[in-house]
Parts: structure tokens; sequence; C-alpha cells
């Protein structure tokens, strides 16, 4: 569409395209990766080589789940699932896809690494999509820490319907809310990206952390509301435009500081917004919780192996199972002491990424809420391996308070 917006047109769409409301049924997740050599670790992987290693899965009907794969700034590839009405289907159909994915990068001697940093390399950004060099011009105005997190971090991030349009469990409200409260408890337990350039970066989610440096207006929460369709649109017209997309061969770069609130008020030198921009706005907001029509879990770095299904698992079971829900928000309840704000602060974010479950009232939140899951999942009917990846998981990790990190910390000590 190409018709000017006005500020009461711009809200109305963010509130309705954001947070489209129904049952929570839907579940999706996707799986971002790290590809190395196999043989040498910190070797630069070159796009051209990339290539020829997905060559086989790039056609049609490749992945037998159906996922989208994609390839990020900085060689990275995310496998995205369709979403799914069970959990035991969602994983299922993404565990498909990644052993098609895997096969094909291991015949190039190239391996998909679950990490949520590149512990050794800083690569180059082999997109050159003029939203991607926008992208990065915007953040090189406060530091390294966007390019950091353009072409060396991963993630796992959980995909969920936003909820009934009603105040109980499975509203978009309290769905909002939980979604928030558990964030930094995924952020400890499943923290892992201690290291970076070969060392210790002082923090157990150093991809977090980065995160933490980068234009809080687009990647910390929304200032707390009662209604999120209130935050979140006020989020997004005040937060700065990072590009204003126009020809491929062109500059996308939007001028300093310029909020899209301000774009629609006039600015001489532009063009009026369009809907068009203004979805492409959205695109480019980072928050740990992102509502596009579902929520989006995001905090969660990539995990070693097979393990990215046990935050898809222990997410989706916490936010759409009722008994789980509640004993999740009691859990949470000490991260949260402001009555008048029942959601994290910055504050907590910030430890769960720097210290993980050494933190007491984190590791406690983490436990219950892994207990509680592990209680939903205990009825006929839910496959077998959702739960025993839950309860391997707490037993080798969240029971003794510790997160994959510790196990890269660990390796790095014994070299």
């Amino acid at each position: 569409m190409t018709e000017q917006l006005t500020l009461k047109a711009a809200e109305a769409h963010v509130r309705g395209v954001c947070f489209k409301t129904g049952p929570p049924e839907r579940i999706g997740v996707e799986t971002e990766w790290l590809v190395q050599d196999r043989h040498n670790p910190r070797l630069p992987i070159s796009g051209d080589r990339l290539t020829a290693a997905l060559a086989p899965v790039e056609v049609t009907g490749a992945l037998p789940g159906g996922s989208r794969l994609t390839r990020e700034p900085g060689g990275q590839l995310e496998l995205s699932s369709p979403p799914a009405l069970s959990l035991g289907a969602c994983v299922e159909m993404m565990a498909a896809d990644l052993a098609v994915l895997r096969t094909a990068v291991e015949q190039a001697d190239l391996v998909l690494v679950g990490r949520g940093l590149d512990p050794y390399r800083e690569p180059s950004r082999v997109l050159d999509h003029p939203r991607y060099r926008a992208m990065e011009s915007f953040f090189d105005r406060e530091g390294p820490w966007g390019r950091d997190m353009m072409r060396r971090t991963a993630s796992v991030q959980i995909n969920l319907d936003c909820g009934e349009d009603s105040r109980g469990v499975g509203g978009y409200r309290s769905r909002w809310e939980l979604a928030h409260r558990i964030g930094p408890v995924l952020v400890a337990a499943f923290a892992n990206s201690p290291i970076q350039d070969g060392w210790p970066t002082g923090w157990l989610s150093g991809r977090q952390d980065i995160w933490s440096r980068m234009d809080a207006g687009r990647t910390r929460p929304p200032r707390y509301h009662s209604d999120p369709r209130v935050a979140w649109t006020r989020y997004a017209l005040d937060a700065q435009v990072m590009c204003i997309p126009g020809d491929l061969d062109g500059d996308w770069s939007a001028p300093s500081g310029l909020t899209f609130r301000a774009w629609l008020r006039g600015v001489p030198e532009l063009r009026p917004p369009t809907l068009t921009d203004l979805d492409y706005h959205l695109s480019t907001l980072f928050p740990p919780v992102r509502p596009r029509g579902r929520l989006e879990l995001r905090m969660t770095d990539a995990q070693n192996g097979d393990d990215w299904a046990v935050p898809t698992v222990l997410a989706a079971t916490l936010l759409n199972d009722p008994v789980a829900a509640d004993a999740a928000y009691a859990a949470t309840e000490p991260l949260c002491p402001d009555p008048q704000r029942p959601v994290p602060s910055h504050d907590v974010w910030l430890r769960a990424a720097r210290t993980g479950l050494d933190d007491q009232d984190l590791a406690k939140a983490a436990r219950a809420c892994f207990a509680a899951a592990d209680s939903a999942l205990a009825v006929p009917g839910t496959p077998a391996a959702l739960r025993h990846a839950l309860t391997d998981f707490a037993e080798r990790y969240t029971e003794r308070r510790r997160s994959p990190a510790h196990d890269h910390l660990d390796a790095l000590r014994r070299t």
C-alpha cells in the first residue's frame, strides 16, 4: 500500500496486526546456528562455500517438515518451522528438517554449532542487502555491539499465539506478562555464550550482554502497561527508524534520531511514511518478547545439539497449560517485587545473563518452572521424548544451578 499514514491509522494498525487474538493453539520454533569448519572452528566460512553446501536443501520440498531456511548476516543459518497445532508436532517437524540440513553441511565438511555467541571468530558480513548495510550503519553509531549481534550471535526463538481477548490465563494480557516474567529464567537456564575471541567474557550469556548494550528503544522490553497493545504501540512508534526501504542499489539509511512517530508528523526531506514502511519498521524491533500476530520469545541462546527442544518445550508448556502458567507466575514473583510493575526490571535481565542460576531467586524460579512443566507433561498422550528431554536437561544443569555455558568454561580451563 502507498497511501499516507495518519497517527491514528498507524496506532490502529499496530494494535491489530501485532496482537491477533484467539485460542492459544499454535506453536513454532526458530533455531539459529553458527556454521564452522569441521576441522578448524576458527576458520572463516566464505559465502560461496556456504552456498555450495546449501544447494541440496535450497530446493522446493527438500525439508520434509516445511521449515524455511534463511541466512543471517554473518553466515549463520536459521530454520523457521511452520506453525504446528501441538508441541510434539512442532518438535518433530524441526527435528526432521534439522537432520536434513545437518547432513548437507556435514557433506561439505561443515558443522552446525549451537552457541549463542561465536567463541573465536568475528565473521565478515556475507549478506550485502541494503537492509543489512543500513542496520550496520545504524548500530555503528553506538559501538561495535550491533555488528557483533548481526554477525556472531545465534538463538532459539519460540513462537506462541498471543491468546484470547479475555482477562483469564489464556488471554493475551496474561500471556504477554508471563512471557516477560519467565524471560530472565530462560536467559539464565539456557545461557550458552560465555566466551568471545577465545576468552571468558564474564557473562554466562555474552549474547544477552551484547543485546543489552544496543539501542534500548528497540531491544529492551516496552514500559509496562496493563494493556500490552498500548505499551507496544507506544514502543513501536517511539522507536528510531532504522532504515527506509527503496531501490536495492540505494542507501536505505534513515536520518539519525528519527522516530516513526516523528516521521508520521512530517519530515521535509523525506517522503511521508506508508503502511508498508510501518510494517517494515516493526520487523526491525528486537525486544525479548516481540508481538507479530504471535508472541516471539527471543531471549534464549542457541543450544548444543538437540537441546533446542528443551526451551521450546518449557516455554510452550508454561504458557499453554493453565496450571503450569499459574505455577510459573508464582515462581517468578521474587523477580517482580514492584506491584505496580509485575514484570522483571532490566537489572533482573542483566543478572540472569551475567550470573545465571548462581542468583538464588533465578535458581529457585527455574527449578519451579521446570517442575511445573514436568507435571503438565505427565499426562497421557504427551510424547515421552519431550518430557525426557526436559527432565534430562534439568538433571544435567538446572538442578545443579548450571547452564550449558559452564561446560564451555570448564573445557576452556582444561586447555
